[in-house]
This record gives C-alpha cells, structure tokens and sequence, in this order.
C-alpha cells in the first residue's frame, strides 16, 4: 500500500462512510476499514483511509484506547495529515468522548492545538457563534434533544466541549470566518497566544467550509464531521500530491435486499412508516428479547419465503416514548445492547440465505451488524444521500451496504436507496 494522504478516525461506521463519501466527491479515493486493522491487512491503494470504530457511546478510557491504536495504524500506513470524525449533532455527554479523543490524539501527535466543527450545510447543521443549530432551532430544541445514548440538552459547543476537557478552549466566530482563510489563520493564532488548544469554528455555508478547510491546511490533527473534510482535499491537489478526475465505480453485487433498521432517530422513523406501506416488514421487540424468546429466529423464520429482488425491513425503530417505556423497564444501555446484538444475528442469517444487499440504519446497528459480517474494509461509492454512500465490501462473500447515519437521509432513502447501486 503506497503512503496516504489523509488518516481518519471515526467514532461511529455511519459516520465513516459519511466522511468517505465527502471525499470520494472531490475526488480521493477511500476506503473504510471496520475496526482496528489487523497489521497485515491488504488495503487497496488509497489517498484517504477511514478506520470506522465503534466508540462513541463507550466509556471514555475505552474510546481514547481504540481511537490510538487506530492512529497508530494511520501513522504506519504513512498519513500527512490526521481527522477525528464525529456526528453532526456533536453526539456526546458530559464525560466525553469527542474531548478526551481529541485531547489523546493531540498528545499522540504532539500537536498543542486543534479545530472543531460539526456543520454540515446540506443536512442543516450549522454553527454560528459556537452555537449547534439543526434546521432552524438549536441543537437543544432539535429531536436530539432526547436521543436514548447521547441526549443534546446544551448547544453551545464551547461548553459541552469545555466540560469534557481541561484544555482551554475558544472561538473562530463568524465574523473571521466569512472574510476567509487568511482572516481565519489570523483568529486561529490570536486563540493561540491566548493559550487556547482547542478552538470551535462557525460554518453557515459549503464555502465557509471550504474556507476553514484551506484555513487548516498545515494543523497536523482537524476534527469534525464530514462537512469540515470538504475542503481538505483541494490543500492536497494545491501540493500536487492528488490527481484530478478520478472516479471510482464498485464491483456489481447481486443478491436478495433488506432493510435493517435500529436508529430511534425521527428521520429513520419516518423512513420506516414510509417503507412498511409497501413493502414487508417485522417489528422486533426487545421486552420479548429480555424475556428469552428467539427474537432472531422468528424473524429470519418470517423473512425467509418473503426474500428476493424487493427488499424486506426488519425494524426496532420507535417512538421517543416507546423507547423511553423500553428502557425504563430494561435499562438503556442494556436495552441498546439486546437490540443490536439480535439485529446482528438477524444480519448473519440472512446473508448466509442468499442477502448480498444491505441498507442499515443506525451507526450503532451498523457497527454491530459489520463486526458480526467480518467485514474488514470496504470500497466507497456514489451517494445515494447526502453522507450515505453506497460500499462494496473488500472481502468475500461480496456484499453492497449502505450503512445510514439515523438522522440521514430523505423520507423514501430505504427504496431510493436500492435504486442507485453502482
């Protein structure tokens, strides 16, 4: 494998192929890989390598643990220059784990500054005087204001990020931002002298992106969500170290299609609604789960004669207050746990009945889901959504999986979806 450009760390695997598809769009070619790599994984010649974990709702000693083992890989594998991707929504408590990742891969790295910005224009995140919006209302006011992991209740990021670290941290507002890169290095070195290490950027549009991202052409460690990454492949192709026009098709995968879904969030919920009017679908419970039953076993019993070119759903999305009923009665980590491990079996089954095709919703359901596959790596291809491409895996068997983000994607994405292969 020839030495990349850019090393990601990702806390979540809807999050990595978000990011990937950002950068396969302005035209690098990216793989994912799923975990921690084995050192002597073959990995295809790339100029960006994702490494998808499965850490954002983990405790954060845990996080800081896989997120630098992956760093380490990156450093191996010969990256010029490191990412922290995390959600759009800034998804995180108190405790972490966005500021003690951060604050790890500074210290691995041995940079003392670094950058945060979550904004993503097209899905409506957006950050104006360090304050997270969602469309037109703050974070705080946004459903995931009661997300069951990692409800958003303050939407300033200058303080969430502040209660999660002992480094000082300050604000690029948007004032610099909207005169561009020069006025944005000018405010990044004011933070600087005034001892500040971590910095939160404002974003309204793509070209403010584009603008930080020039900005921070030459900081060893950027985090973000996939949106900060736009402008970070025109900084490379400016050395002469990136091609122009490539483009990347995936292998053709045939097989049977489904759906899984185990993302609460109200876009995935719509979605949901949306495919059950058309199309199979089956409900899991995860009280009948708790209680002993074979939740996975009945499932693949109803969608094994129903299987074939017209996707089925499997589901465990509900209501804030469903879920809230769930977690009462189970615990919320432990009600989680239930539902992604049965999904997962779900998964294994299907694929060994002939599923080639696969759309999750979900990044924790996604990352149980691959883990469960052994897959290893995938190869990233076109969007079907903003931040949800298409991926072929790089080992066998051959599967297509689009693996969603819970807040992603229009109200049809499940059917849309299986429409856009390639």
């Amino acid at each position: 494998m020839k030495p990349i450009l850019l090393g990601s760390v990702a806390d979540d695997f809807t999050g990595a192929t978000d990011l990937a598809s950002t950068l396969v769009k302005a035209g690098m070619r990216t793989v994912q890989l799923l975990g921690v790599p084995r050192a002597d994984l073959q990995v295809p010649d790339a100029d960006a390598v994702i490494v998808a974990l499965k850490s954002r709702s983990n405790p954060a000693p845990e996080a800081v643990a896989m997120s630098l083992a992956a760093l380490d890989w990156l450093r191996r594998a010969g990256a010029r220059q490191f990412y922290f991707k995390y959600c759009s929504t800034f998804d995180s408590t108190d405790r972490g784990n966005i500021g003690p990742v951060a604050d790890a891969l500074s210290d691995a790295l041995g940079t003392d500054f670094t950058v945060f910005n979550p904004a993503f224009p097209t899905n409506k995140r957006t950050v104006y005087q360090g304050y997270l919006f969602v469309g037109d209302v703050l974070l705080s006011e946004s459903s995931m204001r009661q997300h069951p992991l990692t409800p958003m209740t303050d939407p300033s990021l200058v303080r969430v990020l502040g209660r999660q670290t002992t480094r000082k941290v300050g604000l690029v507002p948007y004032a610099a931002v909207r005169k561009g890169p020069a006025a944005i290095r000018e405010a990044i070195a004011n933070l600087r002298r005034e001892g500040c290490r971590h910095a939160v950027l404002d974003a309204i549009t793509d070209e403010d992106l584009f603008a930080l991202g020039e900005a921070c052409a030459d900081l060893a460690l950027i985090t973000g969500g996939s949106g900060m990454a736009m402008g970070l492949p025109a900084n490379f192709r400016r050395q002469g170290l990136l091609t122009e026009g490539q483009s990347i098709r995936l292998p053709e995968v045939t097989g049977h299609a489904a759906v899984l879904a185990g993302s609460c969030s109200a876009a995935t919920q719509g979605q949901v609604e949306l495919m059950k009017q058309t199309h199979d679908a089956w409900e899991i419970d995860p009280v009948a789960i708790a209680d002993g039953r074979d939740v996975a076993g009945e499932a693949l019993a109803w969608a094994t004669p129903r299987l074939g070119d017209k996707p089925i759903l499997i589901y465990s999305t509900g209501a804030p207050e469903q879920v809230a009923a769930v977690q009462e009665k189970l615990g919320r980590e432990h009600a989680g746990t239930l539902v992604e491990e049965t999904l997962a079996k779900i998964a294994k089954g299907l694929v060994s009945r002939g599923v080639r095709r696969l759309v999750v919703a979900g990044g924790e359901t996604s990352g149980a889901i691959v883990s469960a596959l052994g897959v290893e790596g995938l190869q990233i291809g076109a969007e079907i959504d903003p931040g949800v491409p298409w991926t072929a895996s790089l080992n066998e068997p051959r599967l297509a999986l689009a693996l969603k983000s819970g807040n992603f994607g229009t109200p049809d994405f499940f059917t849309k979806a299986f429409a856009k292969y390639g």
